[in-house]
């Protein structure tokens, strides 16, 4: 995720846009960066929670 996010601010970076829309882009694309983290994390103990839940419903049907 790190190469992709520099090479997503390297493109901004040579945009021909003004200076404050590209630091704002820059910007958000260094904040999805680091949320990647913690929805990768949150998607986890989603799943967690989820199986947690359904499990016993699968081991009664002998899914499990």
């Amino acid at each position: 995720m790190r190469a992709r996010a520099q090479e997503l601010i390297d493109l901004v970076d040579d945009l021909d846009i003004e200076h404050q829309r590209k630091e704002a882009m820059i910007e958000k694309i260094k904040e999805w960066q680091s949320d990647a983290h913690a929805e990768g994390n949150t998607l986890a103990v989603t799943f967690e929670n989820f199986w947690i839940e359904l499990e016993p419903l699968f081991s009664e049907l002998g899914w499990v």
